[in-house]
């Protein structure tokens, strides 16, 4: 049995679905910096198929500049999260639009 392009897109949509489920549903924020962590993989998981699909190395460069918003992303909401658990005591979102002047 041989994987196509289809496959590599049918998962990158189960785990895109799956990030954007979690994002909806859950209130903790590093359960949602994590979902959307997901969703990047899961469009990087789409990029390097069709790379594959068209012999071309756009699609790695491409994952490689998102890998590297990601880190970044991911250093934002870290500090974010960790002052917002140092002043109000908690990590649920709902609570950050107490985070005013």
């Amino acid at each position: 049995m041989t994987l196509t392009v289809t496959h590599y897109l049918v998962v990158s949509a189960l785990l895109f679905a799956i990030g954007l489920m979690g994002i909806m549903t859950r209130r903790n924020v590093l359960m949602i910096l994590l979902c959307i962590e997901l969703m990047f993989n899961a469009a990087n998981l789409a990029f390097v198929a069709f790379a594959r699909v068209h012999g071309d190395l756009g699609g790695q460069l491409i994952v490689f500049f998102v890998i590297t918003v990601a880190a970044a992303e991911v250093t934002v909401g870290l500090a974010i999260a960790i002052l917002m658990a140092r002043r109000l005591a908690t990590l649920n979102a709902d609570e950050a639009n107490l985070l005013k002047w």
